[in-house]
């Protein structure tokens, strides 16, 4: 598990003339951090500076880890916990969904962001993301597990559907929305907007680095500096929060 993370680093540290060692050696004799600095040089050509990059990837993940949690959140616990008209429906169509790969919906997407006037912000990268089957699902089934006594006992005492969802099920789920969390955080973090924006400016940092690394074989190191650089954040989410992942993929439930 360590090891691709490992080589990855290595290969960050690594001069060109290693690089291109075969058979390829696993450790690094002159270690380096020429990659990295080669990469901010490159990037700062673009006439825009790092840290807008880092203001962008910061600002969509952000909304998009904030907003997804709190939309799928409400919508687990409507579709785990109330009754109406079309939810077996739904719930088919959430399942099947999970089939389906984003690649799928690209020109779908466009077309519609591009009726709504959303080229070239950041909007076009935020409310695509807001909708994630895997984490509704995720949530549904977690919420799924609360004793429905719990809910009627809440009614029974005067509290709305509003009042049950945010301060009865969701304090009870924790695990799942630091999963939740996670899945979120990484998938909006590493988000590639080549595909909705061209203005340098709006561009995320993900985006940037992918233009630089696919420029050559002479750039080699330096895509594996971004690689790391990117892998950093979702790293230390991941560490701060293993556990409850773990207690989320175990859990079997409140007892009545």
């Amino acid at each position: 598990m360590f090891f691709p993370v490992y080589l990855t680093v290595v290969m960050s540290v690594k001069p060109p003339e290693e690089l291109f060692m075969f058979p390829p050696e696993i450790y690094t004799s002159r270690p380096t951090l020429n990659n990295f600095t080669e990469m901010f040089e490159a990037i700062r050509q673009n006439r825009v500076p790092f840290s807008r990059y880092v203001f962008n990837s910061l600002t969509v993940t952000v909304s998009v880890t904030f907003l997804q949690t709190v939309i799928i959140s409400m919508a687990g616990f409507v579709l785990a916990k109330c009754q109406f008209a079309g939810r077996n429906l739904i719930n088919r169509i959430i399942v099947i969904s999970l089939l389906y790969q984003s690649n799928v919906i690209y020109i779908m997407q466009y077309v519609i962001i591009n009726k709504l006037g959303l080229i070239d912000s950041l909007s076009a990268l935020i409310l695509p993301s807001i909708a994630s089957p895997v984490g509704l699902f995720l949530m549904k089934q977690s919420i799924s597990q609360i004793p429905d006594s719990i809910i009627d006992s809440a009614k029974t005492d005067g509290a709305g559907l509003f009042r049950i969802c945010w301060q009865i099920v969701i304090p009870n789920q924790k695990p799942a929305l630091m999963t939740l969390i996670i899945f979120a955080f990484q998938s909006s973090w590493n988000m590639q907007s080549g595909a909705f924006i061209f203005h340098e400016e709006y561009k995320t940092l993900p985006t940037v680095i992918n233009q630089i690394s696919v420029t050559g074989l002479a750039r080699a190191g330096i895509s594996m500096a971004g690689a790391v650089f990117m892998l950093l954040p979702p790293a230390i989410i991941f560490t701060l929060a293993q556990s409850q992942i773990i207690e989320t993929m175990t859990y079997s439930g409140i007892k009545n």
